[in-house]
């Protein structure tokens, strides 16, 4: 088994380097060159799709191809609307929680790649002037972004650049502590994509032969539904690698890996969910098995578009998710052994 503790700084590494580096669904222009920058370190082929995703190949004994799909994409949002006091609406992109928005920090992008930062907040900001700035509800018509700059118009926000269309960064807020939480936004699923990332890096320093070629697969859109909805037409088999739900009927918490058997678009392929929980029993990783109530995929995304190739989904446990998410090295620990171990099955 490999001793994780070795790489635990370079996931931490990459993970924070991917988390300051802005993708919310669509947007892939600056975390692709990053991604391919990693993977090229590290002896591997990168190539990206004509719709901006990407595709890493780690080459393999024989030329059947296994596939792993996580995605960069996060929750974001975009202008929608300048008003005439210069308050800048907005409308989500994907599906972020929007009361645990109210007073974060964000950067506006203008198509001419000037950056602004603001702050989203409610209609009734402040608590000494609105009676409901506790009760006010936080939604798409009753939230601002407040803009960082000397703007009492919208000709004056028009004068920077912005216009409706651009698009809103969160503030990831990524921390590490010293118990060994992550604690971040878009842990789901920047943190599968370093595992992915991890495991390449690993199999690398080790000089692991594996015995199939990997394809790692990286999506820039599964936050708005179609992620993995062109696969490679060598992938035999998909594994994808997402955040594991944890709350109400499930088992799984962040120090383990989760093994997805069903979401809300159906089973998983059931041999190879049995192959996972064989590995992850062979080598000692703490894992659960859960069904996600409310729950897509980058394997959903590529059932939908009719691909005759099978697919399973693990990751490791993710609390208060499209929120404040937070996670544990323990779970990154069991998902990147249980990637690695699953690579190097024939």
């Amino acid at each position: 088994m490999i001793d994780f503790g070795k790489y635990e700084d370079y996931y931490k590494k990459t993970l924070l380097t991917l988390m300051n580096t802005p993708s919310p669904s669509g947007y892939y222009h600056e975390v692709m060159p990053v991604v391919k920058k990693l993977c090229e370190a590290d002896g591997c082929s990168f190539e990206m799709t004509r719709k901006g995703c990407g595709i890493i190949t780690v080459k393999g004994e024989d030329d059947t191809v296994i596939g792993c799909a996580a995605h960069c994409d996060t929750l974001g949002a975009m202008v929608r609307h300048i008003a005439d006091n210069g308050d800048i609406t907005f409308t989500r992109v994907g599906g972020p929680m929007l009361n645990t928005l109210d007073g974060e920090y964000c950067t506006v992008l203008t198509r001419d790649g000037r950056k602004y930062t603001g702050t989203f907040l409610s209609c009734s900001p402040a608590a000494h002037v609105y009676g409901d700035a506790d009760s006010r509800r936080r939604d798409e018509e009753n939230m601002y972004v407040r803009l960082d700059e000397v703007c009492c118009s919208a000709e004056d926000i028009e004068k920077l650049g912005i216009e409706n269309g651009n698009y809103i960064f969160i503030d990831p807020k990524t921390e590490f502590t010293p118990s060994g939480f992550i604690k971040s936004r878009f842990i789901d699923d920047k943190a599968s994509v370093a595992c992915l990332l991890t495991a390449a890096h690993i199999i690398n320093e080790e000089k692991i032969k594996l015995p199939h070629t990997v394809k790692m697969l990286i999506t820039i859109y599964e936050e708005v539904g179609h992620g993995a909805s062109w696969v490679p037409s060598d992938i035999t088999k998909m594994l994808g690698v997402d955040m594991g739900c944890i709350g109400k009927d499930l088992s799984c918490d962040e120090y383990k890996v989760s093994i997805c058997a069903k979401d809300s678009s159906g089973p998983y392929d059931y041999t190879m969910t049995n192959k996972l929980v064989s590995l992850a029993k062979e080598n000692g990783l703490d894992y659960a098995v859960d069904i996600y109530p409310y729950y897509g995929s980058d394997v959903g995304a590529m059932y939908r578009s009719g691909y005759d190739v099978p697919g399973a989904l693990i990751g490791t446990g993710v609390h208060a998710s499209h929120g404040m998410e937070r996670t544990h090295m323990n779970g990154i620990k069991n998902t990147v052994l249980l990637i690695l171990s699953y690579l190097l099955s024939k």
